[in-house]
């Protein structure tokens, strides 16, 4: 009841979708829930379906989409299952419901386009498309409808593709708050080859490093190693498929990393060696080059500065610093937290566009923070 009028209160209305009908999400993992939930928060008939009944069941009890039915006559369907069999399910879709719109959401689209063209399916409502989102544990139980906010979300048209089948695919990126691009699946493997594939065997391998470790040392792990291994905890059955789909891609990358790595091992074994100092500082000044290029929030190409500040370790001290910053009118662009175990304290970490820092770090210390150090120090 509204406590003003004693009228009952009237349910939040769901944003307009630009996507209408029913969509079928074949697939109730992570990406096919998570896509379910933020199309049912828009108001989106979504029908699951998944070969395990049992995922099924529980990510329809989670609240991402209903059973299917059989008079179901979707608009758009999603296959979200992994690389093995996604042609399979792609073409099973496609015979199925012949004037509906198929996407599917793997990450690797120029193996599935080849095997279907290869069988000759027909291909016209067909196009690939990946959101570049998810989370290091998978499954309907962790799944999300924002985690593909802001994130980009590639979609790849051929040659049959038509206007009003790519706006469909489009919107439903727009949709879910992703960032719809355009790539040919050429291009869009070579890509996640380098961001995505790559980057996950190299968090493994240096955290395969840690097995074998003295816990005397893995005591001494700060944040900036837990950045770099924290998608070693992705599902290695997943990742065998998915590496093994964009394998050339990921062997060129690999090959020059492995060159690098070479270079890098023979200056320190000669560390005064004429040339070798110049090898390290060039190495380590080009990772400087390539963190640029990184977009930052909303897509931005900016480069942040970072203010330290201690935060006590009781209730409510994080909730009250960000309220503070609001109050200075500093905004956060990025947030790492580092506690060491055994200190009484944490170091938060805010990122703030250069202009930011001097008001921030002024206008804490006014309130009683004490800031640890800012990137110019």
């Amino acid at each position: 009841m509204s406590e003003s009028t004693g009228t009952p209160a009237r349910a939040a209305t769901p944003l307009a979708a630009r996507v209408q009908g029913t969509v079928r999400i074949v697939g109730s993992g992570l990406l096919g829930s998570s896509i379910g939930h933020a199309l049912m928060a828009r108001g989106i008939d979504v029908a699951l379906d998944d070969t395990s009944p049992s995922q099924l069941r529980l990510a329809i009890d989670y609240g991402a989409g209903r059973h299917p039915r059989d008079d179901d006559d979707p608009s758009l369907v999603v296959v979200a299952v992994p690389p093995d069999v996604t042609a399979d399910v792609i073409q099973r879709e496609l015979s199925r419901h012949p004037h509906s719109v198929v996407t599917d959401v793997a990450s690797v689209k120029l193996e599935p386009l080849r095997d279907l063209r290869a069988r000759g399916v027909d291909l016209t409502h067909y196009i690939g498309s990946h959101p570049l989102a998810g989370r290091e544990r998978g499954g309907a139980i962790s799944a999300r409808a924002d985690i593909f906010v802001g994130r980009p979300w590639v979609v790849c048209r051929h040659d049959e593709t038509s206007a009003a089948d790519l706006a469909l695919v489009e919107g439903l990126a727009l949709d879910l708050g992703a960032t719809p691009l355009e790539m040919t699946p050429e291009d869009h493997d070579r890509a996640v080859a380098l961001v995505s594939h790559v980057p996950q065997l190299v968090a493994s391998l240096l955290a395969g490093r840690f097995v074998d470790a003295p816990d005397g040392s893995l005591r001494l792990a700060g944040q900036g190693v837990r950045d770099t291994t924290r998608i070693a905890a992705s599902a290695p059955e997943l990742w065998v498929q998915i590496l093994g789909a964009n394998s050339e891609p990921v062997v060129h990358v690999l090959d020059a990393l492995a060159a690098d790595l070479t270079a890098v091992s023979a200056a320190l074994r000669a560390p005064q060696a004429p040339g070798a100092r110049r090898t390290i500082a060039d190495t380590i000044r080009r990772g400087n080059d390539g963190v640029e290029r990184l977009p930052g929030k909303h897509g931005q190409n900016r480069r942040f500065e970072q203010v330290v500040v201690m935060v006590d370790d009781t209730p409510g001290q994080l909730g009250r610093l960000f309220g503070e910053l609001g109050e200075l009118e500093v905004n956060v662009e990025d947030l790492r937290l580092e506690h060491s175990p055994g200190a009484q304290f944490g170091l938060a970490e805010i990122s703030v566009v250069p202009t930011a820092v001097r008001r921030a770090v002024e206008g804490l210390e006014a309130l009683g923070w004490k800031i640890a150090s800012t990137t110019n120090d």
